[in-house]
């Protein structure tokens, strides 16, 4: 949350946000940042990304555009503040609590059991929660004039935003808006950072494609917010990732450079990790590699299976790779176009025969580990999930996947050694889209920094991950005869 601070003395906080209300009756003035006022400068007609550090004052800037929108345009304004949940919303409640007590004392009534804020002018803020479809129900049929989401990177991907834009609506004398707020290494990262971040320069507007729409990207650090202590605000950003340098430089200077933040920032590198897809499993000193298939399922949410080959010591494709390395050939992800998190709704039995297809391509059986989930039975008597797969011609044994941690150190080894002419390491085809568009964004969860955030498209991390744990057990399963 950001700050603000009163002083005795007017400054030129009221000529940011005209008002009769302002100019008469406030007895207090606001000071604010160079960040905010930049963003109170910035044109109305255009929208803007909030996309700084931890600690720059970006929801205070939030608050200070609600209340020059509310003096501005009167009984016209309705304003709509979101956050993905409820619990989210009490820090901006008592930011906009201090804000408006300031401005107009007791003449401004919120009515905390709605979360609604109205104002003597006739003016309207709703602080409001989406996380899912069904919460937009709430908000369908409904006009806003401006539209503010705090904290966008606990979104995993744009779609509830982009619905909960059609409700922008207003007279033609009052300009629609969207202000977006977040910060760099969320499960929202990649999408942001591609949306907002990598289009143009700071401060300089863009025509954002989805939208149809002139947006700025409006950076901030805790640097800039002399309202805060910054050395100890710092000293709390630095104990919080004592590990994660990449993640700690997201949040001290707000960069939204590739992989910034991710949970694999600082361990997966293209330069290392990749390489260009094979035409068939190589054989070394007369045999071939050895290959399993690692599975993560799904079906409303994806699944993804990988096709692993593990190296007996000795080059392929022109590359060495020391004994035990492991490499992902090729993927079978079932995840919609541009929505890695939303599965195609595929039946076991259409999934195993996709699974079995590619299995032919590279002549190896369809046999290795999965998510340990699917061996549970069922209460309708019909057995698991696995034993539909077996009914089908796939194979899996449990991963023993057991603590998530312990693998995700596995996998972050392999990846941090790939490349070591003595280390096996863990290497990942470029034909592996699905990998490539997903497991580098993947953020930390918030509360358990040394973890994936689950909320995130982490399927082809999973199944990576229990490939990983299984590699070692592969010469004990008996062959699948199909």
């Amino acid at each position: 949350m950001g700050y603000l601070r009163t002083i005795a003395s007017r400054n030129n906080f009221p000529r940011l946000i005209p008002g009769d209300f302002l100019k008469e009756k406030m007895t207090q003035t606001i000071e604010i940042n160079d960040f905010q006022k930049r963003v109170l400068l910035c044109a109305e007609e255009v929208d803007a990304f909030l996309g700084g550090g931890r600690g720059g004052g970006k929801s205070s800037a939030l608050a200070l555009l609600a209340l020059r929108h509310i003096e501005q345009y009167g009984n016209k304004a309705r304003i709509l503040y979101i956050r993905r949940t409820y619990k989210g919303l009490a820090d901006f409640e008592l930011l906009t609590r201090e804000l408006f007590g300031m401005v107009y004392g007791t003449a401004a009534r919120y009515n905390g059991a709605e979360h609604i804020w109205k104002f003597p002018n006739g003016g309207y803020l709703e602080l409001g929660q989406l996380e899912s479809h069904s919460d937009y129900a709430k908000y369908q049929g409904r006009s806003f004039t401006l539209l503010l989401v705090d904290e966008a990177g606990q979104f995993p991907t744009p779609d509830l935003l982009d619905i909960l834009r059609s409700n922008l609506r207003g007279p033609k004398d009052v300009p629609i808006r969207m202000i977006v707020a977040a910060n760099p290494g969320g499960t929202g990262h990649h999408w942001l950072a591609k949306r907002y971040v990598f289009q143009a320069g700071p401060w300089k507007t863009f025509l954002e494609m989805k939208s149809k729409r002139q947006w700025v990207y409006c950076p901030s650090t805790f640097a800039g917010n002399q309202f805060i202590d910054r050395e100890q605000y710092s000293d709390q950003l630095q104990s919080s990732c004592p590990d994660d340098p990449e993640l700690l430089r997201a949040w001290v200077h707000g960069d939204w450079a590739v992989n910034r933040g991710a949970y694999f920032a600082s361990v997966l590198d293209e330069s290392r990790n990749a390489v260009d897809p094979w035409t068939a499993i190589p054989e070394t000193y007369g045999r071939k590699w050895e290959t399993y298939l690692s599975h993560d399922f799904g079906s409303s949410a994806p699944s993804a299976t990988y096709i692993i080959a593990k190296s007996p010591g000795g080059e392929a494709f022109e590359k060495f790779f020391p004994r035990d390395s492991l490499i992902l050939v090729d993927e079978l992800a079932t995840a919609k176009r541009d929505r890695p998190n939303e599965g195609l709704g595929w039946t076991v039995p259409i999934l195993a025969e996709e699974i079995v297809a590619m299995c032919k391509r590279w002549d190896i059986q369809p046999i290795g580990c999965a998510d340990d989930a699917i061996f549970a039975k069922t209460g309708s008597g019909a057995g698991s999930i696995s034993d539909e797969f077996v009914r089908s011609g796939v194979r899996f044994s449990p991963a023993k996947k057991a603590d998530r941690l312990t693998g995700w150190n596995i996998m972050r080894r392999l990846l941090a050694d790939a490349g070591k002419p003595d280390m096996p390491g863990l290497y990942i085809s470029r034909g592996c889209e699905y990998f490539w568009q997903t497991v580098p964004y993947l953020g930390r969860d918030p509360k358990r920094t040394e973890d994936v955030d689950s909320q995130s498209p982490d399927h082809g991390a999973d199944a990576a991950r229990y490939g990983c744990l299984w590699q070692k057990r592969v010469a004990k399963i008996s062959p699948l005869i199909c």
